[in-house]
């Protein structure tokens, strides 16, 4: 004998839920939300906005105010930078001529730190050549638009082999920049891990007069890349 209970007309819903039901439904529940919020739909509002600009700011975009006139004279000291955080993500490198924002702990100091990568994993640079060039991979890297105006490539020669996974990083005024130059004998040798890069500098965003997108130097994409290096 069957016993399995069958449906009858008396089961069935006498209303059923139109399509848009659930969707009220959920909007009532934001109302009601709301309404035990001091301050009501205005104050949600600005904790969502809220939410969303720390998400933002932690995982994509994140504003850097340069505290110093070691990258003059494109970045000044007071301007705020854009950095972009998922420009090395997803299996992307920072490249010659990037500037980037990196954690110096360990390195450089416990803070923050703005420089233009010079040298990646696998790159050999000298400073200087016969003409007083930086010089990457046996290329020379003509650095006259970017150096703040006077300043040679480097008063202190160098030549650097570059360990995969690390960064040869320079202040664009190299006559006010502590930077790779000034750490060789130090545990890393001044190179900077990938793993600490913050992200890429993008855009200059205030003062709005200074307001720039921040871009690769030609010189240094000509630098073919050495044995084992990231282009």
């Amino acid at each position: 004998m069957d016993t399995e209970a069958q449906p009858t007309e008396r089961d069935r819903p006498s209303h059923p839920e139109s399509p848009g039901t659930e969707g009220r439904s959920r909007f009532a529940s934001v109302a009601r939300i709301a309404d035990r919020v001091p301050g009501g739909r205005i104050t949600l509002g600005l904790f969502v906005c809220l939410a969303f600009l720390l998400l933002l700011n932690a995982f994509v975009m994140q504003p850097f105010q340069i505290p110093s006139g070691s990258m003059e004279q494109g970045l000044r000291i007071g301007d705020r930078v854009l950095v972009n955080k998922l420009a090395y993500r997803f299996g992307a490198q920072p490249r010659r001529g990037d500037v980037i924002v990196f954690d110096g702990t360990g390195y450089f100091g416990d803070a923050d730190y703005v420089k233009r990568v010079v040298g990646v994993g696998g790159d050999h640079v000298v400073c200087c050549d016969q003409k007083g060039r930086l010089e990457v991979n046996g290329r020379p890297v003509d650095e006259t638009a970017i150096l703040y105006p006077g300043d040679a490539p480097s008063d202190v020669p160098f030549d650097v082999a570059v360990p995969p996974g690390r960064l040869f990083v320079l202040g664009d005024h190299r006559g006010d920049s502590s930077d790779s130059r000034d750490h060789l004998g130090s545990p890393g040798g001044g190179m900077i891990p990938v793993d600490d890069v913050i992200g890429r500098a993008d855009w200059i965003v205030w003062p709005y007069r200074h307001w720039t997108h921040l871009t690769r130097p030609s010189a240094y994409a000509r630098v073919s890349a050495a044995a084992g290096a990231h282009g």
